[in-house]
């Protein structure tokens, strides 16, 4: 399989898992090809995602390109799988705090 037909069916599985998670996501390409928006996957809002459903990552070169390519009131984000494997997720630990803190925050209002 090519390696752009790969990315593509990665970042539909991709948009498949997060629909099933209850977000309204789809790939940028999908509608009239490139929108303008540089990530591959759009509709958690908050978040620029760079999809990557390879065998063999670089993860580090794969969150820099996520973190060049965001805009600045996005937090980047590589979701990532090997075939037949479940998704992984990669940020940067300033970025996975800043959500902890607003997730501890909303948990203890209640």
């Amino acid at each position: 399989m090519n390696s752009k037909r790969k990315g593509k069916e990665g970042e539909l599985r991709l948009v498949h898992f997060l629909r099933e998670q209850g977000y309204e996501c789809r790939r940028t390409a999908q509608y009239c090809g490139k929108t303008g928006e540089a990530a591959d996957v759009i509709g958690l809002p908050g978040l620029h995602i760079e999809c990557k459903a390879v065998e063999r990552l670089n993860v580090r070169e794969a969150l820099k390109q996520a973190v060049r390519d965001a805009v600045a009131s996005l937090i980047p984000v590589v979701f990532h799988r090997h075939s037949r494997e479940e998704w992984l997720v990669t940020l940067r630990a300033e970025d996975f705090m800043t959500i902890y803190r607003e997730w501890e925050a909303g948990r203890h209002e209640k």
